[in-house]
């Protein structure tokens, strides 16, 4: 029997290593600018066509490659961050395995130009799959420019499993963010399809996270992030936390040791502990977080895309982690203090030494007699006046229990089957009562209805939107004065996934360049709202929720402008609007219960009061 173990070519072996630190777009990104930071640059440069499919372009400052070093960096575990072993534990850069730009030559076609400051002329290098095509010397400017042409072109399987071009651009933007975030003394440029789309000069952390996440934002986290920092012989702690009232269900989270993006789900939920009781459950709140430890304490091989780390003192960084967002909070008094208020309390008198005790005296009426009987004076208040203005007859509205025109026989079946369940008098006029303007009530056969208003509004306005998502159409309201919305580059990917949609239901978008859109015409239920707060906010729910099927969608952006459209609670309604309202949520499908089953009707039923007497 023959021999059946071989090895592999190089071009081969490549492949399959490229599918560990390879996976899409962005992981490209990733490497090459690293490698540029590696290099001491000062001033990155990214261009981007086609999500990353066509090209990706990193041009840096940098201090360049020799010819053999340029030739050399294209080899598997070639190298230069580490000799042996011992230097990972020590490790001062992001990169050092070796593998990132053999992966990349081997599923793409790249294209090298490099130039120390020594040099005269620069080397140029073009290599597609594994294979180098042409080296030979250019004139260029001092750094590298590497280009990054069809990636996954000879792997078509690959190429296929790649998501759309709006996915593979909001992850391509979420590793420039990562990077952008942990080097604020950088200049970096991003390109896409040729139009910039960032340009962050270099400034302070604070600043830096400004300019990223842009200017329709900017007041929002200038009032919203608290500095943390503190420092121990185990660990180094800077950066950022927000206030517990801008917490988000998708907020922007940010973990970095030593220059390097991480996740980490242990220190996470120490963050989360010390915002206990301070947020709701299903939010959480932003944070930039800037960890400097031992290089020799933490071990970043555990991962080939270097995001998974091991840290040899977890449990102690957790509790100084944990305290020391504890004391930031209480410092910009965001945890509720102790009320040492002392009005109202008994005042205890001192008594110093020697000091001679006087009882107090009584005080008391000596005309006073108990056994007076008390002479009542007519008060000069008129009270007829109090009943002036109410002398007309008031025509009864009509039943607010006929939800259907008479002779329709859907509606009267409609009637008769609500009449059954909630022992309605539909027959009779009905009157309302606003209590405490928050809730109707009104009496039935079998006692007391009470209906919540808002959540009787939020049901009839959700079936409502959701019927003209459904049917494609819905009436607009004209702006006197259109709204400019200005949207970060990953939240106009997701707009551009919603913005049918919310035609569909009333609104009009006209776009004015990249990522800037007027808003024209909006639907009429929301016309007392902040328009701009309203639709970053509802982009903040969709995010990393591609997956959802189109009912989903529907479901979520119908209940997001019922919520938003809706009466507030304590507003008060008149007679007409209270009929209005029960007329209208009594023909909704599902009066009961709101779109995220909360009780919309209570029914006291007439024994219970009867009992209470």
């Amino acid at each position: 029997m023959s021999d059946v173990i071989h090895l592999l070519p190089d071009s081969v072996a490549n492949q399959i290593a490229a599918g560990e630190v390879i996976q899409r777009p962005a992981s490209v990104l990733k490497e090459l600018v690293e490698n540029s930071i590696d290099a001491g640059a000062d001033t990155i440069c990214i261009l981007v066509k086609n999500a990353g499919r066509t090209l990706i372009q990193v041009t840096d400052n940098g201090k360049g490659m020799s010819e053999t070093d340029a030739r050399l960096a294209f080899e598997r575990h070639a190298t230069s961050k580490i000799s042996n072993v011992a230097d990972i534990y020590a490790l001062q850069s992001l990169g050092f395995r070796g593998e990132a730009l053999a992966s990349i030559a081997a599923v793409a076609q790249v294209e090298l130009r490099t130039r120390r400051s020594e040099d005269e002329l620069g080397t140029l290098i073009e290599i597609a799959g594994s294979k180098v095509v042409r080296q030979e010397s250019v004139q260029c400017d001092v750094g590298t420019t590497l280009l990054i042409k069809n990636l996954f072109f000879n792997v078509p399987a690959r190429r296929r499993f790649l998501k759309s071009d709006n996915v593979e651009k909001i992850h391509l933007l979420n590793e420039f963010y990562r990077v952008a975030l942990v080097h604020p003394q950088i200049l970096f440029s991003f390109f896409d399809d040729e139009e910039e789309i960032f340009h962050l000069p270099p400034s302070n952390l604070k600043i830096r996270i400004e300019n990223i996440f842009g200017k329709s934002t900017k007041k929002r986290w200038e009032q919203q992030l608290l500095p943390i920092e503190t420092s121990t012989p185990l660990v180094k702690i800077e950066g950022f936390v927000g206030r517990p009232e801008y917490a988000l269900k998708s907020p922007y989270q940010y973990f970095f040791v030593n220059g390097r993006f991480m996740r980490h789900p242990y220190f996470h939920k120490a963050i989360l502990m010390a915002y206990s009781q301070m947020i709701k459950a299903e939010e959480s709140p932003n944070y930039f977080i800037y960890l400097q430890v031992d290089p020799a304490t933490i071990d970043v091989n555990v991962h080939p895309t270097k995001t998974e780390i091991k840290f040899e003192n977890e449990q102690a960084i957790w509790s100084i982690l944990h305290a020391a967002i504890r004391e930031t909070l209480g410092k910009y008094n965001v945890i509720p203090s102790i009320n040492f208020n002392q009005e109202g309390a008994i005042d205890i008198p001192v008594i110093y030494p020697g000091e001679r005790i006087v009882p107090p005296q009584p005080s008391f009426n000596p005309s006073f007699n108990p056994f007076e009987a008390p002479v009542y004076k007519r008060s000069s208040l008129d009270w007829e006046e109090l009943y002036k203005g109410f002398e007309k007859n008031i025509t009864p509205t009509e039943s607010a229990f006929q939800w259907e025109e008479k002779g329709n026989s859907d509606g009267k079946n409609r009637e008769i089957a609500l009449e059954k369940k909630y022992s309605l008098n539909a027959g009779e006029n009905a009157s309302f009562l606003q209590l405490k303007n928050q809730f109707i009530l009104t009496g039935i056969k079998s006692g007391l209805l009470l209906i919540h208003q808002r959540r009787a509004h939020v049901r009839i306005l959700y079936e409502r939107f959701l019927q003209q998502l459904q049917q494609q159409k819905g009436a607009s309201q004209q702006l006197l004065f259109p709204e400019l919305l200005e949207l970060l580059p990953d939240d106009a990917l997701h707009f551009e996934t919603l913005k049918k949609d919310l035609c569909n239901v009333g609104f009009i978008f006209r776009e004015t360049k990249k990522n800037f859109y007027e808003i024209t015409g909006i639907p009429g239920e929301l016309d007392s709202i902040n328009i701009n707060n309203f639709l970053i906010d509802l982009i903040e729910k969709f995010k990393f929720s591609q997956s959802i099927t189109p009912e989903d969608v529907h479901h979520k952006l119908a209940l997001s402008l019922a919520q938003a459209s809706a009466i507030k609670t304590g507003q008060k309604l008149s007679d007409e609007e209270m009929t209005d309202l029960v007329n209208r949520l009594f023909y909704c499908e599902n009066p009961s219960l709101t779109p995220e089953n909360e009780k919309i009707l209570v029914i006291l039923p007439l024994e219970e009061i009867e009992n209470r007497f």
